[in-house]
């Protein structure tokens, strides 16, 4: 526990990922505004955006919505969609990487396979297939993100699997009469498990940017929900006379996705020892 309190990644990736969560929790109380609101006095006579001011803390949004309000509401969306996305994903490919890998044969390579087929699709291209048939919505949104981002999860949990089964203990368990589900959830999944949290740390990260992107795009969170990608999409009209439209939200994408992987390469330090001893040499 020290080496986690102590850990300067850990500990900087955790005070990031801490306050965003306090924001998303804590939006109704801290937004001055309806982030969905368009109001009268946001928008100049000429109807540009009107700058930072008493009544809009950072200004408002090409159609007159409090800039600031949108942006601790879109904390919630890039959150939950980046940790909804990388649970499912986490979840699939953990059942996909452990089966291929302890079963082996023509399961694990029939699963492997089908894994290799969603590689072979760039995950962007995938991913906006997908959303344009189902619909932009937010549940939509994450399962298209966990459903393009799982194949990395089983190509890892598959490789860490083949090479913990033919460990001592796991052998002596299979002697012992242990079957094949005792001694995949008790012996080589809590093995598999530190990588498992490393991955889906850095995902959470990766899945945020994929959202901002969809986003961007205009097939991420449809409106009115604030989100980050369609905060900027929205300002590039303006980045030059309003550069604020485009670099708060994507500073907060920023801040977030550094987060999380501050918090990712730091568990990889801690949690594997080879990285560890890689690092110190």
């Amino acid at each position: 526990m020290k080496r986690y309190l102590t850990h300067p990644f850990i500990l900087s990736g955790a005070l990031i990922i801490g306050g965003l969560l306090f924001v998303a929790f804590a939006a109704p109380w801290l937004a001055p505004h309806d982030p969905t609101k368009q109001y009268d006095e946001g928008l100049s006579m000429m109807g540009d955006p009107v700058p930072p001011n008493e009544t809009f803390r950072l200004g408002s949004d090409p159609i007159g919505r409090d800039l600031y309000s949108r942006l601790l509401y879109g904390t919630r969306i890039s959150l939950a969609v980046g940790s909804l996305g990388m649970l499912l994903a986490v979840t699939m490919g953990t059942a996909v990487g452990l089966t291929a890998g302890y079963s082996g044969g023509w399961i694990g390579n029939l699963l492997m396979r089908a894994t290799d087929v969603m590689l072979a699709f760039p995950a962007l291209l995938l991913a906006l297939a997908l959303v344009s048939v189902l619909q932009p919505s937010l549940w939509n949104v994450f399962i298209v993100i966990g459903l393009v981002n799982w194949t990395w999860v089983a190509r890892t949990v598959r490789a860490s699997t083949l090479s913990i089964k033919e460990k001592e203990y796991v052998e002596a368990a299979r002697a012992l009469g242990a079957g094949p589900f005792r001694i995949v959830f008790r012996h080589i999944l809590p093995n598999v498990l530190p990588t498992i949290i490393i991955l889906a740390s850095t995902m959470t990260a990766w899945m945020i940017m994929l959202d901002a992107g969809l986003s961007f795009l205009g097939l991420g969170v449809p409106p009115p929900a604030p989100s980050w990608g369609r905060m900027i999409a929205e300002a590039q009209s303006y980045y030059r006379s309003f550069p604020g439209l485009v670099l708060w939200p994507g500073l907060c994408i920023a801040i977030t996705v550094a987060g999380f992987n501050l918090l990712g390469y730091g568990l990889r330090e801690v949690l594997d020892p080879r990285s560890h001893v890689e690092h110190a040499g």
